[in-house]
């Protein structure tokens, strides 16, 4: 009988085919951000921990911007064989002027460049309306301006995930619900959605035709179909969060939305990646891991989950969220070059003409608080939101250390956009909210309640009320002097308020303006400044006679 001669390296492969698939876990790492609001740069403010040394005390951490984050992102990544790179929304919006000029097309280049998988759709994804949120997605040149960069735009090379809203005309989700990838054989959902409340802080225009629903509702609800697929570990990308005091690290006393949604949560689901709140925490709510990485891609989520073979399912999961340190992370050769394109791009932009000015609007403030610009801001802000589609609103308060700088004309009297953004630098969106009557005389007073010094608001027109500098604080507002409209104020009628988004969270200790109520997210601030200054072209100095000292 003749005898086969096999090879032995064949003998060797068909040994390979043949033996068990490897025993033990499975590592793999996620790394994950969220609320990154298109901060191509690092913003001016870092981040805020605190003070190792006093931890009675914060101090400020240069950190963020795509430079920076895509070298941690990397760093993070390496020596990992499973990794992903994941987000949880309002990657996009509210964006600074290099990002803005561009429909925050730069942004989704960047990011893609950096290897991002996928991402919850956040509210701010829905600044331009949900059509352009889908040409975010798909590419496409914008159907107004065109193709202003510096190759037609391509479209987002990661997924955004919309479980949560449905097109009302199909019933379907605008977007994927979840992604699907697979580590080792072992599958992994990636469920994406933003927060139910989205329409009662966007444009409502923005969202027209769309339903929000429950967050785990829509989660629950997909356990089932996941579970068919063969899928046990379930991770979620989750546009809400909450509030936590303590460092980037620590999770002391967390509230917020979150905590109820979690609490929810079907237990098939393993780890929760949240947003929205422009927190960092690290928590452990209901059992499972809750992340959130701060904003402006100062803090990256790096979590390391273990997978068993045979359940499939996730059987530890832990957390570091690492500071994006700019003098720690180099910046990262391809977004320094992204950035340098756009930025030739972006001058002649930046000097578009927008109208023209009688002579410098100042922004230093007389002996009762107001300034003529700060004046003209005001006017503009709520000229911009008085449209029922944009809020309703009747009134508009503007906190003076958001003009940073006086309005001049660099060539006598024209305007540029990039002179407004010099002024007004931080594309707040414009925030519409009711107000009780009794509730604007509290903010009123609160211009001196635990401030550092007085922080009198600009005040738009139509509004004007005294002030008695010998009364103690708390009770400064001369009664019976707070009018709207020519009519004094009423206790308990609703009104509606614009502010910018920096003053609806209560920023500049305005703790008051966290109860408004109804809110409808507008344009950002610096637009709603270049509507009123092409419109009131050449612009003039108005009176300074809406708030009225005494003593």
């Amino acid at each position: 009988m003749m005898r086969l001669l096999v090879p032995a390296v064949v003998v060797s492969l068909l040994a390979a085919c043949a033996a068990p698939p490897p025993e033990g876990p499975v590592a793999l790492r996620i790394l994950a951000i969220n609320d990154f609001h298109g901060n191509l740069k690092p913003s001016a403010g870092g981040i805020r921990i605190p003070d190792p040394a006093d931890p009675s005390k914060r101090i400020v951490v240069p950190a963020g911007g795509s430079e920076h984050l895509a070298t941690a992102v990397q760093g993070l990544r390496a020596g990992h064989r499973n990794t992903i790179f994941v987000a949880a929304g309002d990657l996009i919006g509210a964006s600074p002027l290099l990002s803005a000029l561009f429909h925050d097309e730069p942004t989704v280049e960047s990011l893609s460049m950096m290897g991002l998988a996928a991402s919850a759709v956040g509210n701010h994804e829905f600044d331009e309306g949900w059509q352009e949120l889908l040409r975010m997605q798909a590419g496409g040149c914008h159907p107004k301006d065109g193709c202003r960069g510096p190759q037609p735009y391509r479209g987002a090379g990661f997924q955004y995930l919309a479980a949560s809203t449905i097109d009302t005309a199909t019933g379907r989700t605008i977007l994927p619900a979840y992604i699907l990838r697979e580590f080792d054989g072992i599958p992994v959902a990636f469920i994406g959605l933003t927060l139910k409340g989205t329409p009662g802080i966007v444009t409502p225009a923005g969202v027209a035709g769309l339903d929000f629903r429950d967050e785990a509702e829509t989660v629950n609800a997909l356990v089932p179909e996941l579970r068919a697929k063969g899928v046990e570990a379930i991770v979620v990308l989750i546009h809400e969060g909450g509030m936590a005091t303590g460092g980037h690290n620590e999770c002391p006393a967390i509230s917020g939305a979150i905590v109820e949604i979690v609490g929810r949560l079907d237990r098939a689901v393993d780890l929760v990646v949240s947003g929205h709140t422009h927190q960092a925490y690290n928590c452990v709510i209901d059992g499972r891991l809750v992340t959130s990485a701060d904003k402006y891609g100062t803090v990256v989520s790096a979590i390391d989950v273990t997978l068993d073979r045979r359940s499939r399912d996730v059987t530890m999961a832990r957390a570091d969220n690492v500071i994006v340190r700019t003098a720690e992370f180099a910046k990262d050769p391809a977004q320094t070059k992204l950035i340098a394109a756009y930025e030739t791009l972006a001058a002649p932009l930046e000097g578009r003409v927008v109208g023209r000015i009688a002579a410098p609007l100042s922004r230093e403030v007389n002996g009762a608080g107001e300034s003529v610009l700060g004046n003209i801001i005001a006017d503009a802000q709520l000229a911009a939101t008085q449209a029922a589609v944009e809020g309703g609103a009747e009134l508009a308060f503007m906190n003076p250390g958001g003009v940073r700088a006086d309005l001049v004309s660099k060539s006598g009297g024209p305007v540029t956009y990039g002179d407004l953004f010099t002024v007004q630098p931080f594309s707040n969106a414009l925030v519409t909210m009711s107000l009780t009557g009794a509730q604007i005389v509290s903010l009123l007073e609160q211009q001196w309640l635990n401030q550092p010094r007085p922080r009198i608001l600009h005040v738009a027109r139509g509004f004007s009320y005294a002030w008695d500098a010998a009364r103690p604080e708390g009770s400064r507002v001369v009664p019976g002097s707070v009018r709207i409209g020519g009519q004094p104020v009423d206790p308990v009628r609703r009104y509606r308020v614009t502010v910018n988004e920096f003053l609806a969270s209560g920023g500049d200790g305005f703790a008051v303006l966290r109860e408004g109520q109804q809110r409808v997210f507008g344009r950002f601030d610096v637009d709603a400044l270049e509507a009123w200054v092409a419109a009131h072209s050449p612009l003039a100095a108005g009176p300074l006679d809406r708030i009225r000292r005494l003593n």
